[in-house]
């Protein structure tokens, strides 16, 4: 055996190769635009497509590894093993650090190159020029990552033959395969906007052109990462067995921060172009959801979350944690340099306009990302100040963002029908006067079928008063143009609304009316609960050179046999509880299986839990990513509006158009 791998070396050799061609890249555009040098400028584009043959020669040469089990390296001595099924082998490379910077580092150049295609014809502009620097700023960053601190492929010690493989969590369900590359890509998604953003700033070129070359790369980023954490908390529901889909743990606060403050960027957005506003706001928000996806990268991957002391002694806490604070500070300074020029010719005339609601929500967006922030990191730095352990649990949150989320539903529901300027009575009173019908129509459902509390009566309130705003702008659009009324960013816009909608409506039924109970049952009993009949027909053994399971036979209805089971993964020692779960677009009949069991055992202890609306959770992200596919494709061709010459009154074409 060599004492270095080909897949080691090779993969050492592309790290290295785009480490020096992300340098390179940024030398020579930066030299290129000091000297007006246009074929400089227009090479920028070669060093964004070997930065990502680098990238991808690095992922595939770590994938080969694992794949063939090259036991000298040592990453595959740690996530690898002979044992591990192909599918999970595969997954394997993002199960640990050097892993997932190598996914982060494919997907990162994929865009870099992607911009480089997308704008080769314009090699001369100097905004592009600039956003092509700090794309390659990034990329180096995170190349040097892989090269010094989080190299994967370091070889291992003399002799390893297996490995223990990836965690049992990472390789017991198919959505392991699919949640992290998604997410990865509406993560690092938001390193294009933000990189034209630093480019504006840096030319003064900070009108509204930086923003109309980003809508679409900042629309498909915030598009992956919904669709990402909708995996995830799927992930959660049918792998962790508490039956629950959020948690407000560290790692679903990283990827849930970015997605808050993209979702207002995207609305205020709409503000800057229409009539010229909220530039600073525009600005500080694409800013700081590229910064808080660096932050939640150092939370999720630096082990600070395991322990706090992991602040000084992780490998790339104190890297990733010096590259967020300078990502701050470059562009507080850079913001500030432009004070003059981020005047708005335009202001803001009636709170009760259409911009007035936009401002509203990113106030409102502000704070929840400000809530969790704070929950998240707080106790992190009560422990490395004081050495004291503070926990910050669901109540905190549930309690602190409930407001925070019944505003954003009422938001929902007013600002797509308020008009540009200023809105009077009549207006307002006829625009709302169905959603507001289905508001209380909804209340009056809840109330007929049993919910109580003022809470989620009133988001099931808002949720109908929301959702009658939406569908009233999409029949209206409908009405006009046939099937391309849904399409466009205004209607697409209302589709991903309603799927918020829904989500919101059935989380928070899940989280109000969620009934559980124990049973100890014994072979061939059975019991009801919850208007269900569950019969216990035994356990059985399975195993493979993987794990060895305990599986409960449970009856339901008399009907089908499901399954929940005990696991016992032989190299890791890890007992791993697996749910069952009897979907419906009513309820979940989740079943998990309980204490130390063996397969000869006459008596088990089930638990059961009954979910309302669980399936809806799923049925609303869906149609989130349809609503974001449909607001990706252009909509009727309208004249443009001056920014500050937008009329007192807007026709419900340009009410739809523009929501």
């Amino acid at each position: 055996m060599f004492a270095v791998s080909i897949n080691a070396a090779l993969g050492r050799g592309a790290i290295l190769l785009g480490l020096l061609t992300c340098l390179s890249g940024v030398a020579v555009t930066i030299a290129g635009i000091r000297q007006h040098d246009l074929r400089a400028l227009k090479s920028s584009a070669r060093y964004a497509y070997v930065a990502f043959f680098a990238a991808l020669l690095a992922f595939v040469m770590m994938e080969r590894a694992l794949i063939t089990r090259d036991f000298s390296m040592k990453y595959v001595q740690q996530v690898g093993s002979r044992d591990t099924p192909a599918i999970f082998n595969v997954t394997a490379l993002w199960s640990a650090l050097e892993g997932s910077i190598l996914l982060w580092l494919l997907v990162l150049t994929a865009f870099v190159a992607a911009v480089a295609r997308k704008f080769r014809g314009r090699a001369g502009d100097e905004l592009l020029a600039w956003a092509m620097v700090v794309m390659f700023v990034v990329g180096l960053f995170f190349f040097f990552l892989s090269f010094g601190p989080a190299n994967p492929f370091t070889m291992g010690p003399l002799g390893v033959s297996d490995g223990p493989g990836p965690n049992p969590l990472l390789q017991n369900h198919i959505l392991v395969l699919f949640h992290p590359p998604i997410l990865y890509i509406g993560y690092v998604g938001f390193t294009v906007p933000f990189a034209f953003a630093m480019a504006a700033l840096i030319t003064g070129r900070v009108g509204e052109g930086w923003l109309l070359e980003t809508r679409r790369w900042t629309l498909y980023a915030w598009g992956f990462l919904t669709v990402g954490i909708i995996l995830g908390s799927w992930w959660s529901y049918e792998v962790l067995g508490w039956s629950g889909v959020w948690a407000w743990d560290p790692v679903e606060n990283a990827s849930f921060l970015p997605w808050l403050t993209g979702t207002a960027y995207l609305h205020s957005v709409l503000v800057q172009e229409r009539r010229g506003m909220l530039r600073v706001w525009n600005l500080s928000l694409v800013i700081a959801t590229f910064s808080l996806t660096i932050l939640g990268t150092f939370l999720t991957r630096s082990g600070v979350i395991n322990s706090v002391h992991a602040f000084s002694e992780g490998s790339v806490g104190p890297w990733l944690l010096g590259f967020f604070a300078a990502i701050v500070i470059v562009a507080i300074i850079l913001i500030g340099r432009r004070g003059d020029e981020l005047r708005s010719p335009g202001a803001i005339d009636s709170p009760i306009s259409r911009e007035g609601a936009f401002l509203a929500n990113n106030v409102v967006f502000s704070a929840f990302a400000f809530v969790v922030l704070l929950g998240t990191v707080f106790p992190l730095i009560v422990e490395a100040v004081d050495n004291r352990r503070l926990v910050v649990g669901q109540p905190f949150f549930n309690r602190m963002t409930m407001p925070l989320g019944l505003t954003l539903l009422f938001l929902m529901a007013v600002a797509p029908v308020l008009p540009w300027r200023k809105a009077s009575q009549e207006v307002l009173r006829d625009r709302l006067f169905w959603p507001a019908w289905c508001g209380v129509f909804t209340l009056a459902v809840a109330v007929f079928v049993g919910a109580d509390g003022w809470a989620p009566l009133t988001a099931f309130a808002m949720g109908g008063f929301a959702s009658g705003a939406a569908l009233r702008q999409i029949v209206l659009a409908s009405r006009r143009q046939g099937w391309r009324g849904v399409v466009g960013r205004a209607n697409g816009g209302m589709v991903v609304h309603i799927g918020v909608i829904i989500i919101a409506v059935a989380f928070t039924a899940s989280n109000s009316y969620t009934r559980t109970q124990e049973f100890v049952m014994n072979e061939g009993e059975t019991v009801t609960f919850s208007g269900h009949s569950f019969t216990f027909e035994g356990l059985s053994l399975e195993s493979d050179d993987v794990k060895t399971s305990v599986k409960a036979a449970v009856r339901i209805d008399g009907d089908q046999i499901y399954s929940p089971s005990r696991s016992k993964y032989i190299k890791q020692g890890m007992d791993i509880g697996t749910p069952s779960v009897k979907s419906g677009f009513v309820n979940d009949l989740y079943l998990t299986l309980e204490g130390t069991v063996r397969p000869d055992d006459t008596q088990a202890r089930i638990k059961i839990f009954v979910k309302p609306l669980i399936m809806w959770l799923w049925i609303g992200g869906a149609l989130m990513a349809i609503g974001t596919v449909l607001a990706a494709f252009p909509g009727k061709r309208r004249r443009p509006t001056a920014p500050v010459s937008a009329g007192l009154e807007e026709s419900v074409q340009e009410v739809a158009d523009h929501a």
